[in-house]
């Protein structure tokens, strides 16, 4: 069976954070084919510590980071949006950079650049970087 990946632009996540408990949010899904609607809203800016990433190419929307600590028990999960910030499992607003999404999962301060693996056993984000360099 195909995977479903949802990606939901941060102006959504936060609309739905401040949406009160009663009130109805509708988000209406369609399949992207043949050619770009004209009024569609212009393309995502990228910005932030993981901008020059996406620019060359080695980091993309949807990628999921993660981290295990064995001696802590901790693990974390983190998927890449758009706009160049990482969305974290179990918190509703974006993270803008690697560091603070990592102090997020952890509860104190720490190199997120030296904690978020790559799929696949690609290495860190800090690998990534150190690519560019």
């Amino acid at each position: 069976m195909p995977t479903l990946s949802i990606h939901f632009d941060p102006a959504v996540l936060a609309h739905l954070v401040n949406a009160s408990g009663d009130e109805t949010v509708h988000v209406t899904l369609a399949l992207a084919q043949g050619t770009p609607d004209p009024t569609a809203p212009a393309a995502t800016v990228v910005r932030g510590p993981l901008a020059e990433l996406m620019k060359a190419g080695k980091l993309t929307a949807g990628t999921e980071l993660t981290f295990h600590q064995p001696r802590t028990g901790r693990s974390g999960r983190a998927v890449v949006t758009a706009d160049g910030q990482l969305v974290v499992d179990g918190h509703a607003k974006p993270f803008s950079s690697p560091s603070k999404a990592a102090e997020a999962v952890t509860g104190s301060v720490i190199n997120g650049w030296t904690l978020w693996h790559l799929p696949g056993g690609r290495g860190t984000l800090d690998d990534l970087r150190r690519e560019l360099g």
